[in-house]
């Protein structure tokens, strides 16, 4: 039997696998289309994410994650059993997995079983479960053992989590299900009452990746994006619309969402202990997740806090290196994981 270590960062929209010879073996977006006629699937990741919005009757696309969650536990365990298949090249019959899979804070008992039997029904032998900050920590390569507390947020796409981290486990978080999906959602309800223009998730999620910022002093750069293109359907004529949004704009749509996530921060800092308190004002907060490079956030939470805020190199990539970085110490992950009950 040969023994494969897998660190797997299944998130809301990507599902990202990795390994510790190759470092991420796969990224992909965590969505599955199927043919309902046949039952047989179309494609998965890149090719499923395409479908998306544009798919006849016939075809269901699905992102079977929701908010940092199981929604559809069937097309989960399809869609990564079809990744892993993607990922790895030797068959999985012959390989013995072990996995670590990254989950939001704030999942119940019953979600983490969810997530544990998916995996085991892979084929995968021991199934570690640790919580997402916990692993974009060690992605992001904090000293999680030491005494002198670390913080982080990571801001995925279903869900925001913040913790403070210190001798291997988290003394405080906060998990909000309000992350970069709740941003598309925002955009395109501005976009609809300002411009009477309906327009669809991912000409959202392009709208923020391009001009998207949270902080007003981003638009005065001058490499700075200020405008581009929104394409969609026009609601009171119903016919194909183009318009220009501006990044002033955008900005005004992600207030309400990006609020929430400083409450959040700042409801994580309200609860840490005081010594704790004082290593984070010494070494200051990492971000981590896609949320972290949207334009001025850094910024944007140093104002508010008054703490320095580092943006981790690897933001898209933490998750899924720190599940699989602590499976070179399997006596550290039994610390670092969920272990209150033995499923």
């Amino acid at each position: 039997m040969f023994k494969q270590d897998l660190g797997i960062d299944l998130g809301t929209a990507n599902t990202l696998i990795y390994t510790k010879d190759k470092g991420i073996i796969l990224n992909e977006p965590s969505v599955i289309a199927v043919d309902t006629n046949t039952n047989t699937i179309l494609g998965v990741g890149k090719e499923a994410k395409e479908m998306l919005g544009r798919a006849p009757g016939n075809i269901d696309v699905v992102r079977p994650l929701k908010d940092g969650v199981i929604s559809d536990f069937v097309m989960t365990q399809t869609m990564l059993k079809e990744f892993i298949r993607k990922a790895m090249v030797k068959s999985s019959a012959w390989v013995q997995l072990r996995v670590v899979v990254g989950v939001p804070s704030g999942v119940t008992e019953v979600e983490k079983r969810a997530v544990d039997e998916v995996v085991r029904q892979m084929g995968a032998k021991d199934v570690y479960i640790m919580t997402e900050p916990m692993a974009a920590a060690i992605g992001s390569s904090l000293a999680v053992d030491d005494a002198r507390g670390c913080m982080i947020a990571d801001i995925g796409g279903g869900t925001s989590d913040i913790a403070v981290i210190a001798l291997g486990g988290i003394v405080t978080s906060t998990s909000l299900r309000c992350a970069g999906d709740k941003m598309d959602e925002a955009i395109v309800a501005y976009v609809r009452k300002s411009y009477n223009l309906l327009i669809g998730d991912k000409t959202a999620e392009d709208i923020k990746k391009t001009i998207g910022c949270v902080e007003p002093s981003v638009l005065t750069e001058p490499d700075a994006v200020l405008e581009m293109e929104a394409r969609g359907r026009d609601i009171i004529t119903g016919l194909p619309k183009t318009v220009i949004i501006r990044a002033q704009d955008i900005m005004e749509a992600l207030k309400e969402p990006v609020s929430l996530i400083m409450d959040a921060i700042k409801t994580t800092l309200e609860q840490t202990p005081p010594e704790l308190s004082a290593d984070i004002v010494n070494s200051g907060m990492m971000l981590a997740g896609g949320g972290a490079l949207l334009k001025g956030m850094d910024r944007l939470i140093e104002s508010q806090t008054g703490m320095r805020v580092n943006i981790a190199e690897n933001a898209l990539e933490a998750v899924a290196e720190g599940t699989g970085r602590s499976l070179q110490s399997i006596e550290k992950i039994k610390r670092y994981v969920y272990d209150e009950k033995k499923y």
